[in-house]
């Protein structure tokens, strides 16, 4: 049998007010943080938006944290072009 395959946790989490199973090789503590920050999301959206179908709700949210990660992706790289170009200098200068 695969070593991989028995690290692989099954977590029951709610999200948005249905339960959903979840697979991963992450801990349960993990998983079940994630989903309780997508509820978070999603129960933020849905009280601005009070029209809006549990679906419409769950894409916006989607696109939000595709947003959110989209920046925070960026700043990593130009963090690491500044660090690269720091790292040039000290060793042109030594």
């Amino acid at each position: 049998m695969d070593g991989a395959k028995s690290n692989i946790n099954k977590v029951t989490v709610e999200i948005y007010d249905q339960e959903y199973v979840v697979k991963g090789n992450e801990n349960a503590d993990y998983i079940e943080m994630l989903a309780n920050y997508v509820d978070r999301r999603m129960k933020m959206i849905g009280q601005r938006n009070h029209s809006l179908s549990t679906t419409k709700i769950a894409v916006l949210t989607a696109l939000n944290l595709a947003d959110e990660l989209n920046k925070l992706q960026e700043d990593y790289d130009e963090l690491v072009k500044v660090l690269e170009e720091e790292k040039r200098n000290r060793m042109v200068k030594e």
